[in-house]
């Protein structure tokens, strides 16, 4: 992996810093129908610190993501960002207290320009309303430039895609796609960012590359990350905590190293006889 040192001491590179919000999940039940897809899920996310959530294919990851960020409804339990119950508000109203998210198929514009699809991360922080967006007033215009210039500075710089702001999204390589995507989610300005399977489909040089841009997010912006992902060296390599979930439970919870050690995980995660890779 390049490093980061170089890269974070930059001072166009630097950010000032934010606190991250904490984020827990208490005894959340999913159902369809008659399948418990999870099954009285419980785990904490630490304010600024990056957090995995692990598991078999099945095993409940993307339906935590669905109910944490409010695609799905939990039949009980509670999602608390902040200290606040969430649970029950809408994306939108979760996106305006600090939560970001991206998705595991890439789910960006492929007609727009880079930039277009970057700012439409931040356009829910814009005070015009509808008809004077429509209208394109002068108060619309200003903060539509002041949008432009702080994506520009803060988020397309610090994720070195400034080669690329202009050239439409569909023509990029998947790995750009990919940090295309997170800097959209960036220009929402959050305080939680999730991130699903954010290095799936990557050869491993774009794998170092963004597991180095989401280590630059938590320690120099500040935002707490939660990121389900399969790949266990990066998982291993930049996370605080580890949960693993199983048939919608979870196994574990903890360190990397404790994670890795644990019997549980071993067993249902990577087979009896195997360990996890540093």
């Amino acid at each position: 992996m390049q490093d980061r040192s170089e890269t974070a001491s930059a001072n166009d590179r630097r950010l000032p810093a934010t606190v991250g919000l904490a984020l827990a999940v208490d005894a959340v039940e999913l159902r369809f129908g008659g399948i418990r897809a999870l099954r009285g899920v419980s785990f904490s996310a630490e304010p600024g610190r990056i957090t995995a959530v692990i598991g078999p294919n099945g095993a409940g990851k993307t339906s935590v993501f669905n109910t944490i960020s409010g695609f799905y409804k939990p039949a009980s339990g509670r999602v608390m960002l902040g200290g606040v119950d969430i649970t029950r508000l809408p994306i939108h109203a979760r996106a305006a207290r600090g939560l970001a998210r991206t998705f595991q198929n890439i789910a960006l514009f492929h007609g727009l320009s880079v930039l277009e699809n970057i700012k439409l991360g931040g356009h829910h922080t814009m005070r015009a309303g509808l008809l004077s967006a429509m209208a394109y007033s002068p108060w619309a215009r200003r903060e539509e430039l002041a949008l432009r210039a702080e994506v520009e500075r803060k988020v397309i710089d610090f994720l070195e895609i400034d080669h690329i702001r202009h050239l439409p999204v569909g023509v990029l390589p998947y790995g750009l796609q990919k940090r295309v995507e997170l800097a959209r989610a960036l220009a929402m300005q959050p305080q939680v960012l999730l991130l699903d399977e954010p290095v799936a489909g990557m050869n491993r040089e774009e794998t170092e590359d963004m597991a180095r841009f989401i280590l630059d997010v938590q320690e120099e912006w500040g935002v707490t990350v939660l990121l389900v992902e399969h790949d266990m060296g990066m998982v291993m390599d930049i996370s605080s905590k580890v949960v693993v979930l199983n048939f919608g439970e979870v196994i574990a919870s903890g360190t990397p190293d404790e994670v890795r050690k644990h019997p549980g995980v071993i067993q249902a995660y990577l087979g009896a006889e195997s360990g996890v890779p540093a």
